[in-house]
């Protein structure tokens, strides 16, 4: 059997359009198992794909020179091992394939641009107006139209689509603007016709998580619990690359918004929570107070998911500064040292990142 690791959640389409490669996207079940196969190891040799996958060294090498040929997969320099003849690594081309990424939250918005291994070529935020959305959107396709001319001319016919990652948390979705709810229907859609390409839309935690497989700290795993420290705390599961939502609430409040309302209390300043490109201040013993309740609530969900389920690794994932995910991830392991707690390794705009994966999965990658 094939040992394939990497299948997303299949993410809403809102139409079917094809343009530039995209016309092409329609691949085979062994193209997709070597292209998954590359996203979650590089480096690694035609033989490690045939041992992996089953498939007969002709078939790999047939499917291997198709793809170099269209600038998807790139061959290293040959290594001499103790016996046999050289190996010759092979790895995703990192301009083969581009995706752009929308995160949309009750403040802002951010648009990212991702290679075709994760790595973040354009990067901005847009502050949400604050008053109605309702027919406001020109900001935003501007600045995804500006992310897609970042990539150069020659290569603009390897942007993919967008992906568009949207809240339905209800106590979030009461945080946004008036008429943001309301547009978020319609959105992807806008957003398509004015650009022409396709789009893609998923939850937007549902979205992070999905990154974190595909670019991030969970490409390795199978299984694993997934934590989102935003205005609120999220949580999904992970099992088998498929992320599941239970019915029952999500979400806790001891998230971003209980540390605005602690420092406000305290007469302490709070715009440094929602500029996720700054690092937070020292916050003292009120900082330290949050951090521990937080961590109270992930211990809460872990031991809630682990009646049912072993649970071996916890992937924590934020908004917040690198650092936080850091001290929650030591917490969360002293607290339950039969656990791995890994930070997230997205480091800029995970729900953004996430939905900017949700092209790739639907263009390249097997869905179980």
């Amino acid at each position: 059997m094939p040992d394939m690791r990497f299948a997303p959640p299949n993410p809403i389409r809102i139409a079917d359009r094809s343009s530039g490669m995209n016309a092409t996207s329609v691949r085979s079940y062994n193209e997709r198992l070597v292209l998954s196969l590359l996203l979650q190891n590089e480096g690694i040799s035609r033989m490690a794909i045939g041992k992996r996958t089953g498939l007969s060294a002709q078939t790999v090498s047939v499917l291997v020179r198709s793809l170099e040929q269209e600038g998807l997969v790139a061959t290293g320099k040959a290594q001499k091992g103790r016996m046999g003849p050289p190996t010759i690594p092979l790895s995703l081309n990192p301009e083969g394939a581009f995706a752009v990424g929308i995160g949309v939250g009750h403040r802002h918005a951010e648009v990212v641009l991702v290679d075709f291994i994760g790595q973040v070529r354009f990067h901005r935020t847009l502050p949400n107006p604050e008053k109605s959305l309702v027919g406001n959107q020109t900001g935003l396709v501007d600045t995804v139209r500006a992310a897609m001319e970042s990539v150069p001319e020659r290569d603009r016919t390897r942007i993919i689509g967008i992906g568009l990652a949207l809240p339905e948390d209800h106590a979030e979705l009461a945080l946004a603007p008036a008429g943001l709810q309301e547009r978020y229907r319609s959105l992807g859609e806008e957003i398509e016709n004015a650009l022409g390409i396709d789009v893609y839309v998923q939850n937007d935690i549902t979205a992070a998580a999905a990154g974190e497989s595909m670019f991030g700290a969970a490409k390795s795993l199978d299984d694993y619990l997934f934590f989102y420290l935003g205005a609120r705390i999220h949580h999904r599961l992970v099992l088998n690359h498929q992320i599941f939502k239970g019915e029952a609430p999500a979400s806790s409040a001891m998230g971003l918004l209980e540390l605005e309302h602690r420092l406000n209390k305290a007469g302490e300043e709070t715009d440094h929570l929602w500029d996720g490109s700054v690092d937070w201040p020292e916050m003292g013993d009120l900082g330290q107070a949050w951090l521990e309740d937080c961590v109270g609530v992930l211990q809460d969900s872990l031991r809630s998911a682990s009646l049912f389920l072993p649970i071996k690794t916890v992937i924590v994932s934020s908004y917040a500064p690198n650092e936080i995910c850091d001290q929650i991830a030591k917490e969360l392991v002293i607290s339950n040292p039969t656990i791995e707690a890994r930070p997230s390794e997205l480091r800029i705009s995970p729900k953004a990142m996430g939905a900017a994966s949700l092209p790739f999965s639907s263009k390249f990658t097997l869905h179980q």
